[in-house]
């Protein structure tokens, strides 16, 4: 009997359109996943869904599944993670109304990245993030490492967030998001699982992690990536036994942004460790 990780389908289940911090309008999206291979993919742009209904179009053209999906910036004690909503009702009213608390407090922080960076001789940032921002409501870290890098001030956005943009660095500005709990609440209240993103990327050990899953689970959440452009190899199989621990579904995506960024391709992932039950396990596709 074949397990599930092993289904011929690609399902590649986080990845972002210039809705909010990816390059790509959704429609070229959709096609670049689809010559990738990618059989179902989720959308899950930054705090915002106005990307799903051109994503739509594109997709049913191309016979490629869509699941609509959204990452939700959260705050949980001193950490910042992302939650993503997979199969959500994206005009319920309650998601509606969180997501739009969440874009107001981006322009905010923008403001206070440009004086961070402005302190250490890079003027003109905020402005310069802005033109690459194609949706000026999600306004975020990615824009500013683009101008910094279309500026010829570093060679790369993976480099401009290690020297500027991460925490201890000047242009890093701590922000208060959603609660996690209430993150969650909005995706499962809109229909949807929620899915806690990227968790290697988190700096804290394991008896925080520990902790964070346990309350993940308890306030609603269902499952955690495991194979993801954010991850190394090596990290895999410690987080497909984690999720084994806490009896929560593996998801899988590649975190993709645009061409040449990031880690990994859009539908470019290995599959899932075979000890892992998928998110999509029950989906009815």
């Amino acid at each position: 009997m074949m397990n599930p990780s092993e289904t011929p389908e690609n399902y590649d289940l986080h990845c972002h359109s210039n809705a909010s911090d990816g390059m790509l309008p959704p429609a070229d999206l959709i096609a670049r996943a689809h010559a990738q291979g990618v059989t179902a993919l989720a959308l899950t742009d930054h705090d915002d869904v106005a990307g799903l209904a051109p994503a739509r179009f594109a997709a049913e053209a191309l016979g490629l599944k869509l699941i609509n999906g959204v990452e939700i910036s959260v705050t949980w004690g001193a950490h910042t993670l992302h939650v993503v909503g997979l199969n959500i009702d994206p005009e319920h009213p309650d998601l509606v109304a969180g997501l739009a608390g969440i874009r107001t407090g981006r322009g905010e922080r923008a403001i206070k990245m440009a004086e961070g960076l402005r302190n250490v001789g890079i003027t003109d940032s905020l402005a310069g993030a802005y033109q690459h921002a194609d949706n000026p409501n999600l306004i975020g870290r990615m824009h500013f490492a683009r101008y910094l890098v279309a500026q010829g001030l570093v060679k790369d956005t993976r480099t401009v967030f290690k020297k500027f943009l991460v925490k201890g660095k000047p242009g890093y500005v701590p922000h208060k998001w959603a609660e996690l709990s209430d993150a969650v609440a909005w995706i499962c209240a809109s229909g949807g699982q929620a899915v806690l993103a990227h968790p290697g990327r988190y700096q804290m050990g394991s008896g925080k992690m520990h902790e964070l899953l346990e309350y993940f689970k308890s306030v609603g959440g269902e499952g955690i990536e495991v194979v993801t452009g954010s991850h190394s190899p090596d990290q895999y199989p410690q987080y497909a036994n984690l999720a084994q621990k806490f009896g929560l579904l593996s998801s899988r995506g590649s975190d993709f942004h645009a061409p040449g960024e990031g880690y990994r391709d859009i539908g470019r992932l290995p599959p899932l460790p075979e000890i892992c039950t998928p998110i999509w396990h029950d989906w009815n596709m």
